[in-house]
């Protein structure tokens, strides 16, 4: 059922726009029946897209897993994309592309044959406030209690919606996983620690997805002279972590200063967004004039 909560912008569906009230799909498409398709998020900072290749790239990864073809090439995308983009007076936006495998009759089977569907629409960009990167936001932990697969960026999210309310409920910013002693990810983002100065993350594996700003992270740590490292992390070392800092497309990068109700840091930083943070997001800021299209 279409509600005023939509958002009033056009969006690109199989070859056409329209307004997103207006679009329609096959109620057997099997991303609405199976979560059967995959999705990315392009951030745009003053109407250029942020790190376009690298998220086609990731596009392209999870498609094969899933062994859907790509309906558009990636100069098409971009253009779709520039389409959106311009339809908008927003300065800064986001940019969501949605593949799905198609209507079919159903089956769990993936169908030989089948015609992709293709969606894309934009909407102006909601970033972290200068409060809450000044102060920092709260994070709660729990159970990583997802699919194995998080390595494909599917548009089935129902063990990560429900990770979400989590800390929804409580008010908090994010929800911080842990699966047999070990940090995974959180609902919607990347985790990273702060240790003696470095920077922390876990390394690429079926059970975590490898967001854009792991890469844009190692660039900007060897840009500042800051340590860079993925390897496993233990529960334990999250707790005790000097700083910790979520990253995804929509919150960028952000400290997180409160965790499981208490205070992230030790000493004078104890409860307060930390140094190596405070280095990374200014670098964060040059990135984004640098390397958009």
């Amino acid at each position: 059922m279409i509600t005023n909560a939509l958002p009033d912008v056009q969006c690109y569906l199989n070859g056409d726009y329209a307004p997103l009230a207006e679009a329609k799909i096959s109620v057997l498409d099997r991303g609405f029946i199976f979560g059967d398709g995959v999705y990315e998020m392009i951030p745009v900072y003053g109407r250029r897209l942020f790190r376009f290749e690298q998220h086609m790239d990731r596009l392209e990864r999870s498609l094969a897993k899933l062994r859907i073809p790509n309906p558009l090439g990636r100069e098409q995308w971009l253009a779709v994309a520039r389409q959106l983009i311009a339809d908008l007076p927003a300065e800064d936006q986001w940019v969501y592309i949605q593949i799905t495998r198609g209507p079919a009759p159903r089956n769990h089977v993936m169908p030989k044959e089948c015609q992709p569907t293709a969606f894309s629409y934009a909407v102006p960009a909601k970033l972290p406030t200068p409060e809450e990167r000044h102060h920092g936001v709260a994070c709660i932990t729990a159970r990583d209690f997802r699919w194995e697969r998080g390595d494909i960026k599917s548009v089935s999210l129902l063990g990560n919606v429900l990770a979400r309310q989590i800390s929804a409920d409580v008010g908090a910013w994010e929800t911080i996983m842990f699966r047999d002693g070990h940090l995974t990810e959180a609902a919607s983002s990347n985790v990273w620690i702060v240790k003696e100065g470095a920077l922390l993350g876990v390394p690429k594996s079926e059970q975590v997805l490898e967001g854009i700003r792991v890469e844009l992270l190692r660039e900007l740590c060897e840009d500042c002279g800051i340590g860079y490292n993925l390897r496993p992390i233990t529960e334990a070392e999250v707790l005790s972590a000097d700083e910790i800092i979520i990253s995804s497309a929509t919150k960028e990068i952000l400290p997180v200063t409160t965790l499981d109700r208490e205070p992230v840091g030790h000493g004078a930083l104890h409860g307060k967004p930390g140094p190596v943070y405070a280095r990374l997001f200014e670098a964060y800021q040059r990135a984004k004039q640098l390397q958009s299209i």
